[in-house]
């Protein structure tokens, strides 16, 4: 790597390492808390309990978040919240009771819903706007890899060690992510934590200039919205996955860990693509391309009656999920102002959040009644031709602007 490129990559490349250590210590966290509570109860319903008390602690969060992270110093508040699940992840295996981890959990989440909007936000200002397709590229291989590596290194761990190991150790990683940040450069010029005190009439103004935002960018909500509509099927779809391979295919566990590790491996492969044609791929391409290909995966998925046709639909939708996520990600940061970037993120994801429990519900209470394969049908049914929709809008001749590749957020103000 020449001095110049490494100059123009030294910062981004740091990023990646502590973004991506991070992430792999959210894998290795979500399968050992997992593990550990079944070993304390042998409930399946306290264990699913972990699955709603995370979505719930973001919603409580994300009203408010977004608030404080667009008046704070993001590299700081990184720091802090990595160091926050750091110390409170370290105290998991000290827990008498499953309450107590339920407790420890939900503030973990808490911390996790200043993270994400930070570090996207921070994104955004650090890395230049002709690198971040490439960045968002090598952003989807390091979560992408994360998938494939925390489980992979939590069953180690499992075996050759103990859960308590594999947590503390997850522990430290957050630890070490912090210290990576520590090196990043600050992006704003002075502190502005709490330069207007956090308040009620704090977080109303600051939802009616989200609200706001919105209505003089129409365009840019209906995308979101659209998109929002794909995401939410695909998660429906992805809470009866196993139910789904086992019961209605007949896949063994064995086939159903194969097929993870296929779909992994798949992703990593399209995150690969992605960062070594970037350049030449449109964000139209991506975000669009990406996603109605991924949305053929899911209905091969959907109609599958073999090993060998899911697994094929399992391979196209993990290729295609890095186009999507790097296609997407690149729209966001272009087409949205970083002084109102955690707010807008934080609302985007409390109505992603509250549509997850929602569609936990739903979708097993629907899948009581009708058959399973017919749920998934129509499940990816819809995701398709909402996928459709979005890419007629994308093709308009009045908004193929919105899709370039230039920091104006007034395109979208039709």
């Amino acid at each position: 790597m020449s001095k110049q490129k490494w100059k123009r990559w030294r910062f981004p490349t740091l990023l990646l390492g502590a973004v991506g250590i991070s992430g792999l210590g959210d894998f290795v966290f979500l399968v050992a808390i997992n593990l550990l509570v079944y070993q304390m109860t042998e409930s399946a319903a306290a264990v699913a309990g972990l699955w709603i008390v995370g979505p719930l602690a973001a919603i409580f969060t994300r009203f408010w978040a977004g608030s404080i992270i667009d008046r704070a110093n993001r590299k700081k508040l990184m720091i802090r919240t990595d160091l926050i699940r750091a110390l409170l992840i370290a105290l998991v295996p000290f827990m008498p009771s499953v309450w107590g981890i339920y407790i420890l959990l939900w503030f973990v989440s808490m911390a996790k819903s200043f993270f994400a909007p930070a570090s996207i936000t921070y994104i955004t200002e650090l890395v230049p706007a002709e690198q971040r397709k490439q960045f968002n590229a090598f952003y989807s291989l390091t979560s992408s890899g994360a998938f494939i590596v925390g489980p992979a290194i939590a069953g180690v761990l499992f075996v050759m060690v103990s859960v308590d190991i594999a947590i503390f150790l997850n522990a430290i990683s957050f630890l070490i992510s912090a210290i990576l940040f520590l090196f990043l450069p600050n992006q704003q010029e002075e502190k502005t934590s709490f330069k207007n005190p956090l308040s009620f009439s704090a977080i109303r103004d600051d939802a009616k200039t989200v609200i706001t935002f919105g209505k003089k960018t129409p365009v840019f909500m209906l995308i979101l919205g659209l998109y929002l509509g794909t995401l939410f099927t695909t998660f429906a779809m992805d809470t009866q996955e196993v139910v789904f391979t086992q019961r209605v295919i007949g896949l063994s566990e064995l086939d159903y860990s194969m097929l993870i590790s296929i779909t992994g491996i798949g992703s990593i492969l399209g995150a690969l693509t992605v960062a070594s044609f970037s350049k030449k791929l449109s964000i139209r391409f991506l975000f669009g391309g990406g996603l109605l290909l991924m949305s053929l995966g899911y209905l091969l998925y959907a109609f599958s009656t073999s090993f060998t046709m899911i697994t094929i639909g399992f391979v196209i939708l993990g290729f295609f999920n890095s186009f999507a996520n790097t296609g997407y990600n690149t729209f966001y940061q272009f087409h949205v102002p970083i002084e109102i970037m955690g707010r807008v993120t934080s609302f985007y994801g409390l109505i992603q959040s509250a549509g997850q429990i929602l569609l936990v519900i739903v979708v097993g209470i629907v899948a009581d009644i009708f058959p399973l394969r017919f749920t998934i049908i129509i499940l990816s049914l819809v995701n398709f031709f909402s996928i459709i929709g979005l890419i007629v809008l994308m093709k308009h001749r009045i908004y193929k602007s919105i899709f370039s590749e230039v920091e104006n957020n007034q395109k979208m103000h039709t």
